[in-house]
């Protein structure tokens, strides 16, 4: 079976800690198609100075993917101290590096997924710098992916609008490739506005995915984003995917534990809840829900466990190679 993951952040890098399990077993082939509109941090200074993708969303997914992932995480996530480097993700640099030396941003992924010995294939969602543009409820409108998020969290208002700048970028002809050849499509865990939809908002990833036979799996996140997804439910996450994103959910993964009380007070004076599984209106929607534990035991933080999560998938995969 050939897998293609789509999405960014933490959320799709926690994914593909758990799918590169399946590579060689289930899973024939795993794909990532990463979104590169990230404009906060190093990735953001990078982009300036090179005028080059985001570089951060795809070091995360390098890293989740590396047969070395404890050390490899430590390097590439290391943040350099001093004038000029402070705050710069060593991994940023080295992408950056070797873009520079090699001309590509394409083949400096494949060297660095090779250096790392990564199972499975990440591929950037366009190779152009794009900028996401959202207009907000009280008719404002706010560029760049971090300003965005602040946006709408400092001022309480929602996304009504979404779009990228250039409208039609470059699509890599190995992310049209892997959806092609994709029997399952899995879109997100991670940040709804921010790190999924900026990848179908690309006219030619947004058509393949239209035109794919894939059964098309949409991650509902455990807790609501601040200045994205304030009071989301389930249905809510589903509902602004399909709105904006234009694509139809067959299948829904949602967790149905609630972390505990001391946890969840930290969360809520941080302005997040839990996404709360409204199983039923979903259902009605004939999209086939999974619901059940999908958090970490790590109390620090409610997120995905991705072996609870990939033990769901594996489960789902089994029941679609029968059919």
């Amino acid at each position: 079976m050939n897998i293609v993951a789509i999405g960014g952040g933490t959320g799709l890098s926690s994914l593909l800690s758990g799918l590169k399990r399946l590579v060689g077993k289930s899973v024939d082939s795993l794909y990532a198609i990463v979104t590169v509109a990230d404009s906060g941090g190093s990735t953001g200074r990078l982009r300036q100075i090179y005028n080059i993708p985001a570089p951060g969303d795809i070091r995360n997914c390098i890293v989740a993917l590396s047969e070395h992932e404890e050390i490899m995480k430590r390097l590439f996530q290391h943040r350099l101290k001093g004038e000029g480097l402070e705050n710069h993700a060593f991994g940023n640099l080295f992408l950056t590096a070797l873009t520079d030396i090699t001309g590509s941003f394409i083949e400096a992924i494949k060297l660095t997924s090779k250096i790392l010995d990564t199972k499975g294939t990440i591929i950037p969602s366009t190779t152009d710098s794009i900028d996401l543009v959202a207009k907000f409820s009280n008719g404002a409108i706010v560029k760049n992916e971090e300003d965005i998020t602040n946006y709408g969290k400092h001022n309480k208002v929602h996304i009504v609008d979404i779009w990228i700048e250039p409208k039609n970028p470059f699509v890599p002809i190995e992310a049209i490739a892997a959806i092609e050849s994709a029997d399952m499509i899995f879109f997100g865990p991670g940040s709804l506005y921010t790190s999924i939809l900026p990848n179908l908002l690309i006219d030619d990833i947004n058509k393949s995915i239209k035109n794919s036979c894939a059964k098309k799996v949409f991650i509902c996140n455990v807790m609501t984003q601040p200045g994205e997804t304030d009071d989301y439910t389930a249905y809510d996450h589903i509902n602004m995917f399909r709105k904006f994103g234009g694509i139809d959910v067959e299948v829904s993964i949602i967790n149905t534990k609630m972390p505990p009380n001391d946890v969840l007070k930290k969360y809520i004076e941080a302005g997040q809840e839990p996404v709360v599984p409204d199983v039923a209106k979903i259902s009605k929607e004939n999209i086939e829900v999974y619901a059940e534990d999908l958090v970490s035991e790590d109390i620090s933080f409610v997120r995905h466990d991705p072996i609870k999560l990939t033990s769901l998938i594996e489960r789902i995969m089994d029941k679609y190679v029968l059919y």
